[in-house]
């Protein structure tokens, strides 16, 4: 497991309390998710219950507690807390339930200062190391193949239920652990919605079908949006998906270390507002990806981060216009110092199918 030496100086706090799951797994190594831990100069220390202590034990080298009934999580923490004469303690803000916040305070003895973290813990995450870049490239792979074997089956009378059971049942069979999030598969009129649900909907001749999947490797998440046609495209989709195509094109020609994050969503989002479909691109260019879906800095209007080596991003321009269709794609990249490397390697042309 890599060492994270948090600065505990820079964070204003004796000691820090994680909460969040994938926090959890990234400063542990525990992939049991249902655990807490408490972190200071003097101790790593991961608590959990006697399902995953076993498991805790093998993957991290934090001390593991077990906590029961007799000897709960508070109680493990004010022995901690005591011992170290801990004043000031961190906690994730962004993930802890407020229920649990108030349960804490009432029940830790000694905390002085609750410090919220914010984003502080959750940054550690942005730039991936080697072996983390190795189980995206691997994830991203496995959505590739998926994609592959389900343009063999594409056909009329198909149900969007049945294309996004398929695309999971081959990104599973490929060595998948699970999915980054619930799949979509929208076709005609419901691709106009970005997070469509997939229905009963039977695809038709003329059809726009997005498919926007991803699947997790070693936890590792991968992300990928491809929309194809099923039989031929009126003019109208060419000239709406050949827009959408220009702006992602666009998006991976420039995306470098040393770019700000809304720098490369303007260049993808100026395509599209001069093409005159401004108002139907209406969510961010892309995100981070990592052992969330969602993990930051974003590529969206707003974001100032300035991109580093190894920070991976999705881009994903899209048009939805209501009653006609939708066209998203999306690739997932790693920003390198000069340019970019594509890890997604399924076609990007306008497919009829």
């Amino acid at each position: 497991m890599k060492k994270y030496n948090l600065d505990f100086d820079k964070l204003n706090t004796d000691a820090v309390l994680v909460t969040d799951e994938y926090n959890i797994r990234y400063l542990s190594g525990f992939r049991g998710g249902e655990a807490v831990l408490f972190i200071s100069p003097q101790n790593n220390v991961l608590i959990t219950d006697s399902r995953y202590t076993e498991e805790a034990e093998n993957e991290s080298d934090f001390t593991v507690c077990e906590w029961n009934r007799n000897n709960r999580i508070t109680d493990i923490l004010n022995e901690y807390i005591k011992n170290e004469g801990i004043e000031k303690l961190g906690y994730e803000d962004k993930a802890l339930l407020c229920s649990d916040y108030f349960k804490y305070r009432e029940k830790l003895t000694g905390i002085k200062e609750w410090i919220p973290l914010g984003e502080s813990l959750n940054v550690l995450r942005q730039i991936k190391t080697d072996k983390e870049l190795e189980f995206l490239r691997k994830a991203e792979e496995i959505g590739d193949i998926a994609f592959g074997k389900v343009l063999e089956i594409l056909k009329p009378k198909m149900t969007e239920l049945e294309v996004a059971a398929e695309l999971e049942y081959q990104m599973k069979k490929n060595g998948a652990e699970g999915l980054s999030f619930d799949t979509i598969a929208a076709s005609g009129i419901n691709s106009s919605m970005p997070h469509a649900i997939p229905s009963n909907k039977k695809l038709e001749n003329g059809d726009f079908l997005t498919l926007d999947f991803g699947c997790r490797y070693n936890g590792y998440c991968s992300d990928m949006t491809r929309t194809v046609v099923i039989g031929k495209a009126s003019e109208k989709q060419k000239e709406i998906y050949n827009i959408v195509l220009k702006a992602n094109l666009e998006a991976e020609k420039i995306i470098r270390a040393g770019l700000m994050c809304r720098e490369v969503d303007k260049a993808a989002r100026d395509i599209i507002t001069k093409a005159g479909y401004g108002s139907c691109f209406g969510h961010g260019l892309g995100h981070s990806v990592g052992l969330f879906i969602h993990e930051s800095p974003a590529l969206n209007t707003s974001d100032k981060t300035i991109l580093m080596p190894n920070m991976i991003e999705t881009i994903e321009p899209g048009i939805y216009i209501k009653g006609f269709g939708g066209v998203r794609i999306e690739d997932m990249v790693i920003v390198t110092k000069d340019r970019h490397e594509n890890l997604s390697h399924s076609p990007k042309e306008l497919i009829e199918v």
